[in-house]
């Protein structure tokens, strides 16, 4: 038989397994049918150059922020440039689309930059996905790190196969160092692939069990505005981090309903919910805690939840690495552990 008439066959195959076994068994097959490794671009080594961008956000009267954030790195032993347009001024966002997009085209080009960091987020990333050209970034791929609004960019680029650092920025550095020990230290460990592990205290609303797989995520509300777009991630087969701040809970619930039709916790591996910050208080209440609201949501599905998991707007926000495997046992009454492998 020839391979191009041996491929159907091998077609019909996989289907009439999935058809002859039971519904958990086919959630568990498809799910590795479509589980992918993402790639891991080089980790970094003492020399190596960062460049801080601003994709988002504006700065204003954050140099001496930034300042603090180029002397930590270069502390590490790393060089460090800024965008041309860092401190630009367009309004709510650091100067112009254009320019924001400039600045980040130019670091994914350039061979001599091994990491982008985010100089913070806010909003405005999604604004400049569509003018950024990852060619070159695919045959040389680098770390991008930042979180909230910079889920866009972790979103996009998971599509495309490569993993990604959801971790401090750089206008973190507005807090004393001693005060974001933990923050600074994960994120170190995982620009120079540092093994990172963590305890995390218990949690009566956790829901137990032990799974293995690729971590992706970041912002609830980053993460539904790009359903239905090319930056839409794949979660089937995947452990699910998730943070927010600043929302309503009826907003929360919301996302998360949008993001269940869309059929993100389908095929999933485990959910973990970081901080979940400065939630607004409407005139009705809700009528919950966040974690029940959390566990309302996913109800009729059976994976591991961990809640607390100390990442997101909080000053203990420790470095994650986006699409690398990770082993995630969860308990209620014992600590709880993530092991990156």
């Amino acid at each position: 038989m020839s391979m191009k008439s041996f491929r159907p066959f091998l077609v019909i195959v996989f289907f009439g397994i999935v058809l002859s076994i039971s519904a958990q068994e086919k959630r568990d097959v498809i799910a590795a049918a479509v589980t992918t490794k993402l790639i891991q671009p080089p980790y970094l080594q003492t020399g190596d150059t960062i460049a801080i961008v601003a994709p988002a956000g504006i700065l204003k009267n954050r140099e001496k922020v930034i300042a603090k954030a180029k002397k930590l790195a270069e502390s590490w032993g790393l060089k460090v440039i800024y965008g041309e347009n860092l401190f630009n001024q367009g309004g709510h966002f650091a100067g112009t689309d254009t320019e924001r997009a400039a600045d980040f085209q130019k670091a994914l080009n350039n061979p001599n930059i091994k990491a982008i960091w985010a100089a913070r987020g806010g909003y405005g990333t999604v604004r400049i996905l569509d003018q950024l050209d990852f060619t070159i970034f695919k045959e040389h791929p680098k770390w991008i790190v930042g979180y909230s609004d910079i889920t866009a960019l972790h979103s996009h680029v998971h599509t495309l196969g490569f993993e990604t650092i959801h971790a401090m920025m750089g206008s973190s550095l507005g807090d004393e160092l001693e005060g974001i020990v933990e923050t600074v230290a994960t994120y170190k460990k995982a620009l120079f692939g540092e093994k990172l592990r963590y305890k995390i205290a218990s949690s009566l609303a956790n829901k137990k069990g032990t799974v293995e797989g690729p971590i992706v995520g970041g912002n609830i509300s980053i993460l539904a505005s790009m359903l239905g777009s090319k930056s839409q991630m794949n979660t089937k087969g995947k452990i699910l981090f998730i943070e927010e701040i600043g929302e309503y809970k009826y907003s929360i619930d919301r996302m998360l309903q949008s993001l269940k039709r869309a059929g993100f916790f389908e095929h999933y591996k485990g959910l973990i919910v970081g901080d979940i910050s400065n939630i607004k208080k409407n005139t009705t209440a809700w009528g919950s805690s966040i974690e029940q609201l959390i566990l309302d949501v996913v109800a009729e599905y059976n994976f591991p939840i961990l809640f607390h998991f100390p990442a997101g707007h909080e000053k203990d926000n420790r470095a994650l690495i986006l699409g690398k495997v990770v082993k995630l046992k969860v308990r209620k009454k014992k600590k709880s552990s993530v092991v990156f492998k």
